[in-house]
């Protein structure tokens, strides 16, 4: 061996010692020398370093999140299909959380449950893209746009579409896409939920307070009085029936349930009492006889009655008086006998006129479903379900079955009482008369029309009745009661078209990816890398020993690095890991690449093949002290003149 090889050699400066090693370099490329036959074989010298699989890239994660993802879009199918077939979910009447908006909780709490499956997915796809130049490799012949100069983390997933499609890289293609669509999520899970209000319906027990029967009191007309006094105040101020109280039915009181919700009703299986006034016309025009003071009427049975009035005490005089007709009323007190109601006026042309009314109220129990409104008390609907057959003291004793006709009274010798009895009997009819005079088009025309008083006289007497029954013929008992409550209460809603569309992305986004993983993960399978290859510190691992690093200058373009990277192949070396490069355009007479300068060697002569080691030695010094190969001055830039 020549001493040359062991001792330092000048040729210039500086001055460079060589081993007889490190003179042998491959001749893989005449553009550029390898030395990547230096590095020692894994797991001869020392153990064999472990493969670096990145925590992303491990078997339950990459296995894990597309199965999460298809799991939850099977389970959102079956929430809609729910949602669907009972009219939502249940949810608490009021905000559980009064600092925030019911709205803001139905478009925040869905997106935490997809914007990690959409993360981990979109991280598998940076996974993915980001290994992909390195899968590309490992299969050999690889040019540089689809390796060395890939950058798919740089393009990001939507962008990384496009140049999957030019290599076929289906893979990425795909992933990339699916990745692309988990952006949708989010705006997708955010529409899905509303609350909207929807009748419920359950079955219950219904406290009731009241049962049929006489109250004790009945005597002293507070009842009569209290129901005269509010059919007036409705007539002033317009008001509606009472709780309980429905079209001349009263049931009987039971306690309504606090949680409600919106515009609740509660059937309720229980007693009611019916009441009906069977008001009529006279069978023929009343005679109001100004100088005897004298109304004559005569009611559909035959029966006249005659009523005392003075006409000088006021041009609008109206009344109530017992009209006992046939034998049976007549045997009755004056508390249960029909009643005729008369309204006097004088016209504007001084002349006057009359009305009468008839009516003999009867009363019935029941047993029914009364329907009542749990917001303001009011029956909404009542059913009857039968007869009310129990014996008391309605049915039987003292009032078999006849009821108060609510206007007339026996005298008292209790200016109280008295009291009462005078403001029962002309408030009622006052509040009818007080109807004809609020009309639309005045009181005259009430007294115009056929059935003009007929008809407010059976309103107003009815209500009067109902409300008087209501406080009479129910007395305090505490009883369990069958009930069904409906109420319209929150419900959680899910929209099927947003829900079925963010079901099928994630369902479809699940299934592809499961096996667009499990490709990869044998694309990967021939990858051997024991360091993450995004450090500039891996990188330069992996190919500082390659060699085509000396074709590139820190301050070379894309479009220059792709051009002096044009023509070569690059793989992964098998043994090393390392990447390599390799000439693919073969262009001289024996198959080898011929570069400018082996065109100017062949101008000045065939250059010697067989050189002796000094000459070897004497080039490797050359090349080493340079900026750049002897043969390649071209490369030279502004920098190094």
């Amino acid at each position: 061996m020549p001493s040359s090889l062991n001792s330092p050699t000048r040729v210039g400066s500086p001055t460079i010692a060589f081993s007889a090693s490190e003179s042998r370099f491959s001749t893989s490329s005449k553009r550029y020398r390898e030395s990547t036959h230096l590095i020692p074989t894994p797991g001869v010298d020392k153990n064999r370093p472990k493969r670096h699989v990145p925590v992303n890239l491990w078997l339950p994660v990459v296995i894990g999140t597309p199965l999460l993802m298809l799991i939850m879009g099977m389970a959102l199918e079956v929430c809609i299909e729910l949602s669907s077939k009972n009219g939502g979910f249940k949810v608490p009447v009021q905000n559980a959380l009064s600092i925030v908006s019911t709205q803001f909780l139905l478009a925040f709490f869905p997106t935490l449950f997809v914007i990690p499956v959409g993360y981990m997915w979109r991280t598998l796809d940076w996974m993915l893209r980001w290994y992909q130049p390195y899968v590309t490799m490992s299969r050999g012949n690889a040019t540089a746009e689809e390796s060395v100069l890939l950058d798919y983390i740089y393009l990001g997933s939507t962008l990384s579409m496009f140049p999957a499609l030019k290599y076929n890289h289906r893979v990425i293609f795909w992933s990339s896409f699916l990745a692309t669509v988990t952006y949708i999520f989010q705006p997708l899970a955010g529409s899905i939920f509303q609350i909207q209000t929807r009748g419920q319906t359950s079955d219950t027990t219904a406290q009731s307070t009241r049962s049929l029967g006489l109250v004790s009191d009945v005597a002293q007309l507070n009842a009569f009085a209290a129901a005269a006094g509010f059919v007036q105040a409705a007539v002033f101020n317009d008001l509606a029936d009472p709780s309980f109280i429905r079209q001349g039915w009263s049931i009987a009181e039971f306690v309504f349930p606090t949680n409600i919700g919106l515009n609740g009703t509660m059937t309720v299986n229980t007693t009611a009492v019916q009441t009906n006034p069977n008001c009529a016309n006279p069978s023929a025009p009343p005679i109001a006889n100004t100088t005897t003071g004298i109304i004559s009427t005569i009611s559909l049975d035959g029966c006249t009655q005659n009523i005392t009035f003075d006409p000088k005490v006021s041009d609008q005089q109206y009344g109530v008086a017992p009209a006992p007709c046939g034998a049976a009323a007549t045997s009755l007190r004056p508390n249960f006998q029909p009643v005729v109601f008369w309204f006097w006026h004088v016209k504007g042309d001084t002349s006057s006129e009359v009305r009468t009314v008839f009516c003999n109220p009867t009363m019935q129990l029941f047993n029914v479903n009364a329907t009542a409104d749990l917001n303001n008390g009011g029956l909404t609907t009542v059913t009857i379900l039968g007869n009310f057959t129990a014996s008391n003291n309605l049915t039987g004793s003292p009032l078999n079955g006849i009821p108060y006709n609510a206007l007339i009274f026996e005298d008292s010798p209790n200016p109280f009482i008295q009291a009462r009895a005078t403001a029962t009997k002309v408030g009622v009819p006052g509040a009818i008369f007080r109807s004809a005079v609020q009309s639309n088009k005045g009181l005259q025309s009430v007294f115009d029309l056929p059935n003009g008083f007929s008809d407010l006289t059976s309103t107003r007497y009815t209500q009067h009745l109902a409300v008087t029954a209501k406080s009479i013929y129910f007395v305090n008992e505490n009883t369990t009661l069958p009930a069904v409550q409906t109420s319209l209460v929150p419900r959680l809603w899910i929209d099927p078209f947003p829900g079925h569309s963010l079901a099928f992305l994630l369902f479809a986004t699940g299934f592809l990816g499961l096996f667009l993983q499990l490709i990869n993960r044998r694309q990967r399978r021939n990858l051997f890398m024991a360091a993450e290859p995004g450090t500039i510190a891996g990188a330069l691992a992996l190919t500082a020993r390659s060699g085509f690093g000396d074709l590139l200058l820190p301050y070379d373009s894309r479009e220059v690095m792709e051009k002096k990277l044009e023509g070569l192949r690059f793989r992964l070396d098998k043994r090393t890991g390392a990447i390599l490069a390799d000439d693919y355009e073969p262009t001289g007479d024996d198959g080898s690449f011929r570069g400018p300068d082996d065109a100017m060697m062949s101008l000045l002569g065939k250059r010697d093949t067989m050189q002796s080691s000094s000459q070897l030695a004497q080039e490797a010094a050359l090349e080493a002290a340079g900026a750049y190969p002897v043969w390649r001055q071209e490369l030279k830039t502004p920098y190094d003149k």
